[in-house]
């Protein structure tokens, strides 16, 4: 926990997927202070007639590196949110040479009790996490 789901355009490589999903981790584990194996994300790739991604109207040029990463965790501060935009997009561009016009974050926030690790219990909100 977090769960990330990352949605692209096909094409990339299997070693561009991993450096791309590393990369995204360490913003998290940075930003967010999880620990290190907390990590369960979700790749998806789409044909470019299947992922329209504009800009609201920001005139943000986007390619086909772009990226939707959906995040969904726990309460988490502004400033824990804004540091993991930063860095997100600090990480993405150092290993993978993706630009921030590229990049577009979307956080969703839930309960403890809306997380369940296995065994049909709620760990966070048990007490065993």
């Amino acid at each position: 926990m977090p769960l990330v789901r990352v949605d692209a355009l096909e094409g990339r490589s299997k070693e561009q997927i991993k450096k791309l999903l590393d990369a995204i981790h360490r913003a998290i584990v940075s930003a967010f202070k999880v620990p290190i194996r907390d990590r369960y994300q979700i790749y998806q790739e789409h044909p470019a007639n299947q992922m329209i991604v504009e800009d609201t109207g920001l005139g943000i040029q986007r390619t086909n590196d772009v990226l939707v990463v959906t995040v969904q965790s726990r309460p988490r501060t502004v400033e824990q949110k804004q540091t993991f935009y930063r860095i997100l997009c600090s990480e993405l561009k150092a290993c993978c040479n993706i630009e921030s016009s590229d990049i577009i974050v979307s956080l969703l926030i839930n309960a403890d009790v809306d997380w369940s690790f296995g065994y049909g219990r709620a760990q966070f909100f048990t007490g065993e996490l």
